[in-house]
């Protein structure tokens, strides 16, 4: 029986989400023995300086160590959350499947009394350390006190039996992957907070002359989640922007039709752009550079840059 070594973080999430992929691999291979292998990143070692790191332009700080395993064949296929990943991939490396995403959007989990995003009271102390989500929060409810939060799923969930928070700020896709989609008190409303680009997707990454893996990643592939993953990250690297950027970006399919809307926001949300484009989803690509371009045009590099400073 051929053995495939599957590498990845070894956070809560992250484990489920690779079972999740092995699953279905060995539905496809059943032949297959998928062996997972958990792998410490300079994220997971270090979250403290996540902003600094990024700010210095370091975008591989949650999967350099794991595309470093998988060019050192110590690893044969990568399984990442694919907003973590940067848009520029290592030479030697290709992402070979994305598989069906789930639901994109971030969500509100308070205490009692606190369920809902437009009714929390005056202050209300929401946790969250996103960039986006405090930029496009702050632009909604400025009166509500932003306070970082990091950790796991279960640290952040644990910190709503303190005193320090009256809600906290997640993305569904880590709830509903951790089974743990009845904590979910309010899916938030995109024109209110905008997903990140790729929230919700995974992507199973490859060495690039490795046929035969390729081939058992390709066998989960979506073809309608690659073509929305597609637009929304060539327009973050039309912007020139990584993952802990404000902005936000969401690609839907309907009617045969593909639409793609762009947010980028003020930090201290003064300030959002805003644009929407839609054409065929072939051109899922073009139609996010020319949103990126669209958006530069109105002023979006000046509100990345005071981001990362």
């Amino acid at each position: 029986m051929r053995t495939v070594t599957v590498g990845t973080r070894g956070s809560t999430l992250a484990l489920a989400q690779t079972r999740w992929v092995v699953a279905r691999l060995k539905e496809e291979w059943p032949e297959t023995d998928f062996r997972i292998q958990t792998i410490s990143t300079k994220g997971d070692r270090d979250r403290a300086s996540l902003q600094s790191m990024a700010a210095r332009g370091d975008k591989g700080f949650w999967v350099k160590e794991i595309e470093d395993a998988l060019l050192q064949k110590r690893i044969d296929i990568a399984v990442h959350s694919l907003k973590d990943l940067p848009t520029e991939q290592p030479e030697g490396l290709e992402v070979s499947s994305i598989p069906k995403r789930v639901d994109a959007r971030d969500v509100l989990i308070g205490k009692e009394g606190m369920k809902r995003l437009a009714e929390l009271p005056q202050g209300a102390r929401v946790g969250t350390s996103s960039v986006r989500r405090k930029a496009f929060l702050r632009a909604y409810r400025p009166d509500l006190q932003l306070l970082d939060l990091r950790g796991n799923i279960d640290t952040r969930l644990a910190a709503l039996g303190t005193p320090d928070y009256d809600a906290i700020i997640l993305a569904a896709a880590g709830l509903i992957r951790t089974e743990m989609r009845h904590r979910i008190d309010e899916f938030l409303d995109p024109d209110i907070v905008l997903p990140a680009p790729g929230q919700g997707a995974l992507a199973l990454e490859t060495r690039s002359d490795d046929d035969l893996n390729i081939e058992v990643a390709y066998a989960i592939h979506d073809h309608t989640t690659d073509d929305r993953i597609t637009a929304e990250r060539e327009f973050l690297a039309g912007l020139g922007a990584g993952c802990m950027a404000p902005v936000g970006a969401h690609a839907n399919l309907k009617g045969g039709m593909l639409t793609l809307e762009g947010w980028v926001g003020a930090v201290n949300g003064s300030q959002v752009i805003r644009a929407t484009t839609s054409g065929d989803p072939a051109e899922c690509a073009d139609l996010g550079a020319e949103l990126a371009s669209d958006m530069l045009g109105q002023g979006a590099q000046a509100l990345i840059d005071s981001a990362r400073e």
